[in-house]
């Protein structure tokens, strides 16, 4: 499949359980350290770049029976992960990601209960988890950077889900500003600003929100000085997923709020909404809004400078069919949205990653929401693949690396068209191209 497509580099999550069962480097896994050495060797012997993301939210039991992501220990428990995985994979694997999405690690995880582990503790749980995803990913950059650096030559940073939150009225500037240090602030802040350390008006508002529920302290953890240095500056890149946009308005006076991130915004008293113009999909969270990734660059590049921004995850879910037109209008739109950040804003986006090569269990959806680019047929033991519509789309980006192809591109008999089988879907992932000089159309 990615061979026919022509992509230039793809990206895939290596699985900690499945090379260190026991989540410790006491025991490395044979058969996972062959499948993975397999997959890479594969992918460089057909010229296409491995881009390794070391945590997509499959942690060890054993490590989440001891706290998980909210206990400081897990920290060490990462790092040592990460050497297991720079010494096994590392003089071939040139780009790293650390941890992909904490927000949704911690704030979707605890805030919901939606997404592993299945516990619900809004107060507390997602500031530990804040603060423990980006000292896991400090201490693996550093070690990258101190040891492994110098031999290979490679690039490691983190990718962090980003929401799009702009104002319902100007009288909502002020609170729409918070949503979007909640969100993208809170997991970059402290990594990519020239201060480092938790934004500021979010430190203020969960110290006040904290006093207020009556604990003695703020629920957010303290950065000490020692620990706002060694996270400042641990990035090579910008790793930027996006999907979807909202609205903010305040809150009125006695209304209910959902939970945050995907219903509302109780933390600073805000109602999250969308517009009637954005497009629905499959997934219920999910509207369609393309200015909105164009938007979050020019957000970034206002707060933390000049950054290189690879787009490690976009992509659109629907409930299924080849002839999936909504989705390349989706992936045109976003693209045409980066181009103008590129050429207009002088934002430095080097790769664009389409999320996702084939159809996959998605964690709020299950199978029910399809995102990707090649069919997938659940009821056959070969899980089938066929490329829908949308595939032959991209496949014609690649290739003439610029959006000045048709726009609609028809699968006439997916009968005719080639299949592809395998016997495993754990690890659905993305496929990228190049984008920095793509052409408008």
């Amino acid at each position: 499949m990615l061979v026919e497509l022509g992509v230039h580099f793809y990206r895939f999550s290596i699985s900690w359980p499945r090379v260190l069962p026991t989540g410790f480097p006491n025991y490395i896994s044979e058969d996972g350290v062959k499948y993975y050495n397999t997959l890479i060797n594969a992918l460089l012997e057909n010229g296409i770049e491995p881009l390794v993301t070391l945590y997509h939210w499959d942690l060890p039991q054993r490590l989440q029976d001891l706290g998980g992501w909210t206990n400081p220990h897990i920290a060490e428990w990462f790092e040592n992960y990460a050497r297991t995985a720079f010494e096994l994979f590392g003089d071939r694997v040139k780009t790293w990601i650390t941890i992909n999405e904490p927000f949704v690690v911690c704030d979707m995880a605890y805030n919901t209960g939606l997404v592993a582990p299945g516990i619900i503790d809004p107060e507390i749980a997602p500031y530990l988890c804040n603060k423990y995803t980006l000292m896991a990913h400090a201490r693996a950059w550093r070690l990258y950077d101190k040891e492994f650096r110098h031999k290979y030559h490679g690039k490691i940073s983190i990718a962090n889900q980003l929401f799009w939150f702009q104002p319902l009225t100007d009288e909502d500037k002020e609170v729409t500003e918070l949503a979007l240090e909640n969100c993208v602030g809170r997991y970059s802040h402290p990594i990519y600003s020239k201060k480092g350390g938790w934004p500021p008006s979010i430190e203020k508002t969960i110290h006040d929100n904290s006093r207020r529920q009556g604990y003695l302290k703020s629920n957010l953890p303290v950065l000490t000085k020692q620990e706002i240095e060694y996270i400042k500056g641990t990035y090579d890149f910008f790793g930027l997923n996006h999907y979807t946009s909202r609205l903010v308005r305040k809150a009125e006076t006695g209304e209910k709020l959902s939970p945050w991130p995907i219903g509302d915004a109780p933390d600073f008293d805000a109602r999250l909404l969308v517009s009637p113009h954005w497009p629905k999909t499959s997934s219920s969270w999910f509207f369609v809004n393309p200015p909105g990734i164009r938007k979050l660059l020019q957000w970034l590049k206002k707060n933390y400078g000049d950054l290189t921004v690879l787009v490690t995850e976009n992509g659109f879910p629907n409930l299924g069919g080849v002839e999936d037109v909504d989705r390349i209008n989706y992936y045109r739109d976003n693209m045409h949205e980066i181009l103008l950040a590129i050429k207009k804003d002088k934002i430095n986006v080097t790769a664009y990653t389409a999320w996702t090569l084939m159809d996959n269990y998605e964690w709020m959806d299950g199978y029910k929401s399809k995102f990707g680019l090649y069919h997938v047929d659940f009821t056959s033991p070969q899980r089938t693949r066929t490329p829908k519509a949308s595939a032959e789309y991209y496949k014609s980006v690649i290739k003439a690396h610029s959006l000045k192809v048709p726009h609609i591109i028809r699968v006439n008999n997916p009968s005719s068209c080639s299949r592809h089988h395998a016997s495993s879907l754990l690890h659905t992932t993305l496929l990228c191209l190049i984008l920095v000089n793509l052409a408008f159309y």
